[in-house]
C-alpha cells in the first residue's frame, strides 16, 4: 500500500490493519507502521555516517502524534550533532545496567575496588607515568570506550573468557581488528596486575589466543626509490604554505625521527653550535634520551627558522597558537596539498625512506641505522646501548645522508657506498 500522510490523530485512528504492514508517513523520516495484528508502532528513519538506520519511538496510542513528533525532533537534533541515537540509547542502557550491578554488588558485600574498571584504572595510574603521553591516552580511551562499559562493573575474579570475547567481538564488528587485538593485550595486562596484587587467580585473556580475527600486516607508505625521493624533495622546496610547516617538511627527511618527536621539538633541546638535538626520555617511545646529530643542511634550516620561532618554546609552533606545537596532521596535510597521496607517503614514511636507502643504497651498517632510528639495540650482554653509541660514525652517516639527498634533489646522483667497518 502506498504511503499516506498523517494529518491528525483521527488519521491514525481511522487506519485499519491490512494483510501486509504499511506506513503512515509524517515526513522527515517519521512514520507509523500499521501491522496486520492491528498494532501501530512509531518509527524514525535516519542516516548516520552514511548508513541508513531506524529507531523505535513507541506505540500508538501510548505515544500520541504530538509526543511522537517531539521525540523525533529530539532524535534529529542528536543526528545533526553527529551522534547516533541508537548508540546513545545503548549507552544509557549500559549505564543503568552498571548502576544496577554496583547496587547488587554492594548488597552482596562485594568491594568496588575489586571491579575490572577499578583495577584497570589502578594499573593505568601506576604504569602510565612511564609511558609517552599519546600512548597512555590511547590505552585509557580504548578501555573506557570498548571494555569498561561491558566489563567494568564486574568483579575481576568472576569474569570468564567468553565475557571478554563478547566485548572484543563488539570491536571487531566495527572492523577495528587491530584495536580489538590491542584491547585484548591491555586486558591481559590488567588481569596480570590483578594476579600480582592478589585480586585474581589467572589471566583469562590467554584463553582467547587465536579467537580474534587475525590482523592483516600493513606497512606505512614511504617513498624509497631514489628518483622519486628527488621529486619529493623538489616538491617540498616548492611548497608555498605556512613557513614553519615548510621547515618541518624540509628537516623531516634529514633527521627521520618519529612525527610526534619532530613536531614537539623545543629550542632548549637543540645545540646549533655543536650540531646536536637531544630528545628527552619522556618524549621517546623507548623512554630513553635520544641524540640526533644534525647535518650542515639541518643546522641551516634550523638557524633560518630560529629567527621566526626562536623566542618561543617550540621549534615548530602551531599556526594559530605559539604556545602549542604544530598539529599532528600538519605535515600530512601539507603532503596532500602537494599532491602526494596517502598511499605513497606519510610523515612516518621519512623513517622508512632513510632506513631502506641508508642500508640498501648507501651501505651503512644496520646497527648504526637502528641506533639513529632510536630502536632498541642491545650489546652482546643484552644491555641497551646509550644515546652516544657510535656517535662519530652516526655523525658521518647523517652528513652523508644529507649530501645524498641534495644530490637526488639536484638530479645529480653519484653512486656511493659507505664503508662497512
Amino acid at each position: 500500500m502506498a504511503k499516506e500522510l498523517i494529518k491528525s490523530d483521527a488519521t491514525i485512528k481511522a487506519a485499519k490493519p491490512q494483510a501486509a504492514p504499511y506506513r503512515l508517513s509524517d515526513g522527515s523520516g517519521l512514520y507509523l507502521l500499521v501491522r496486520p495484528d492491528g498494532k501501530k508502532w512509531w518509527r524514525l528513519d535516519y542516516t548516520h555516517e552514511g548508513k541508513r538506520k531506524t529507531l523505535s519511538l513507541g506505540t500508538y496510542p501510548d505515544t500520541g502524534l504530538a509526543l511522537a513528533r517531539t521525540k523525533a525532533a529530539a532524535e534529529r537534533e542528536l543526528v545533526a550533532a553527529g551522534i547516533d541515537p541508537s548508540e546513545a540509547r545503548q549507552s544509557k542502557r549500559t549505564q543503568r545496567a552498571e548502576a544496577q550491578e554496583i547496587e547488587r554488588r554492594l548488597a552482596e558485600g562485594v568491594p568496588l575496588a575489586d571491579s575490572f574498571e577499578a583495577i584497570g584504572r589502578e594499573w593505568f595510574d601506576k604504569f602510565s607515568p612511564g609511558w609517552v603521553a599519546g600512548h597512555g591516552d590511547k590505552i585509557i580511551r580504548r578501555l573506557e570506550r570498548d571494555i569498561f562499559p561491558w566489563l567494568g562493573a564486574r568483579p575481576i575474579a568472576e569474569i570468564k573468557a567468553p565475557e571478554l570475547l563478547s566485548a572484543l567481538r563488539r570491536i571487531e564488528d566495527r572492523s577495528a581488528i587491530e584495536t580489538a587485538h590491542r584491547a585484548l593485550q591491555n586486558c591481559g595486562q590488567v588481569f596480570r596486575y590483578a594476579i600480582a596484587t592478589g585480586r585474581a587467580e589467572r589471566d583469562i585473556s590467554a584463553d582467547l589466543r587465536g579467537a580474534l580475527v587475525p590482523v592483516s600486516k600493513t606497512h606505512l607508505p614511504a617513498i624509497t626509490d631514489p628518483k622519486a625521493i628527488g621529486g619529493l624533495l623538489r616538491a617540498i622546496d616548492g611548497y608555498t604554505g605556512f613557513f614553519v610547516t615548510k621547515c618541518a617538511l624540509r628537516i623531516a627527511p634529514l633527521v627521520f625521527v618519529r612525527p610526534g618527536e619532530l613536531r614537539k621539538a623545543e629550542w632548549s633541546e637543540i645545540d646549533l653550535d655543536n650540531a646536536e638535538w637531544t630528545i628527552p626520555a619522556e618524549r621517546m617511545k623507548m623512554r630513553q634520551p635520544h641524540l640526533v646529530p644534525l647535518s650542515r643542511q639541518a643546522v641551516e634550516i634550523l638557524r633560518e627558522l630560529h629567527a621566526v620561532t626562536g623566542r618561543g618554546q617550540f621549534v615548530f609552533p602551531g599556526a594559530r597558537a605559539n604556545g602549542r606545537p604544530m598539529s599532528d596532521n600538519a605535515v600530512l596535510a601539507a603532503l596532500r596539498r602537494m599532491g602526494i597521496p596517502k598511499e605513497e607517503m606519510t610523515g612516518h614514511g621519512f623513517r622508512a625512506m632513510a632506513r631502506t636507502v641508508l642500508d640498501e643504497v648507501l651501505g651503512f651498517r644496520p646497527d648504526w641505522i637502528e641506533h639513529q632510528l632510536a630502536h632498541a639495540v642491545r650489546d652482546p650482554n643484552g644491555r641497551a646501548y646509550n644515546r652516544t653509541a657510535h656517535l662519530t660514525k652516526r655523525r658521518e652517516m647523517m652528513q652523508a645522508w644529507a649530501d645524498y639527498l641534495d644530490a637526488l634533489k639536484a638530479e645529480n646522483v653519484v653512486p656511493f657506498k659507505a664503508k662497512k667497518a
